[in-house]
């Protein structure tokens, strides 16, 4: 039976406060397992007004009715409202996630300060964020996470380099097509990543004739296509919500396709993690995605490895 892990990205204190609990009530009704990824620290999501200038952006304001799913108010917090501290007020809700069952790791601390920030990092910006993120967890859940999901799928070297150091199991941090362990530039990090292999419901819809009526039978017609095991990225905000009626169908869906509903863990328990393909890893796009994201490219050669280690 193949695996498909449903990875949750929680991004601000709204999916953190109403979708999350959504989530898990849906999740425990279809016997589903999931990895919540927990934003820890302010939410900020008024500040991503800044990438109106990026190419693309308008679009997909359009096709995914951001205000509609995140809400005005949540749009305004960190510009005209303060930013709600979610690991502060959400602390109580995360902890009774993990307390079910659900395994639960780090997203980030600020989720715009990473997304926008850390393609051009140096070295000391990206171990202070992530130092801020493990802290925090800590603090909420009384131990170390043990895996890591980047925010907006943004990777630099040295954040691939601390997941190895910060002492993760695993990590979650780009888009691909199946585990491996990842090359940057030659060089070789050891701890595994197990990327996201399906398109998220944002990326589909919009496109190509699909809507939000007819999304989960295009995303079920390309899983029945596709043999092996999956990572399926959502968001708190989108089906935990809005989109809530989509995920039911997929669940159900899946499941009648014979995958078992997983966390993401339950990928890497079944492997060794140190015998997986290593590839290529770096900056890349995925369609219905503005900018550029940690892209899983071809299989490292044999004869290159020496040099990465």
């Amino acid at each position: 039976m193949s695996l498909l892990a449903l990875k949750v990205d929680v991004d601000t204190w709204r999916g953190t406060r109403e979708g999350v609990p959504r989530l898990v009530e849906l999740f425990q009704r279809h016997a589903a397992g999931a990895t919540f990824l927990w934003s820890v620290g302010p939410d900020h999501t008024g500040r991503a007004i800044r990438r109106v200038f990026r190419p693309g952006f308008f679009g997909k304001v359009k096709r995914t009715s951001v205000v509609s799913h995140y809400g005005v108010r949540t749009l305004l917090n960190g510009t005209v409202l303060p930013g709600p501290d979610i690991g502060m007020r959400g602390a109580r809700i995360m902890r009774g996630v993990r307390d079910l069952g659900f395994e639960c790791g780090i997203h980030c601390y600020d989720h715009v300060r990473w997304q926008d920030g850390v393609a051009g990092a140096d070295a000391a910006w990206t171990k202070r964020e992530m130092a801020r993120a493990c802290d925090r967890f800590h603090e909420i859940f009384g131990e170390a996470a043990r895996t890591h999901g980047a925010a907006g799928w943004q990777m630099n070297a040295e954040a691939l380099r601390l997941t190895q150091q910060l002492g993760f199991d695993y990590c979650s941090d780009g888009r691909g097509t199946g585990a491996h362990l990842p090359v940057w530039n030659a060089e070789l990090i050891r701890c595994p990543q197990f990327p996201t292999t399906l398109p998220t419901l944002d990326e589909l819809i919009g496109v190509d004739g699909i809507t939000p009526a007819n999304v989960a039978g295009a995303l079920l017609a390309r899983t029945a296509q596709t043999a092996g095991d999956h990572v399926f990225t959502l968001h708190a905000e989108l089906e935990g919500m809005k989109l809530a009626p989509v995920l039911e169908q997929l669940l159900i869906g899946w499941k009648a396709q014979g995958y078992r509903l997983v966390p993401v863990r339950a990928l890497y328990e079944a492997v060794e993690p140190m015998a997986l393909p290593r590839c290529n890893v770096g900056p890349g796009t995925i369609p219905g995605r503005t900018g550029t994201l940690l892209v899983q490219h071809g299989e490292f050669l044999a004869d290159q490895d020496a040099h990465a280690r």
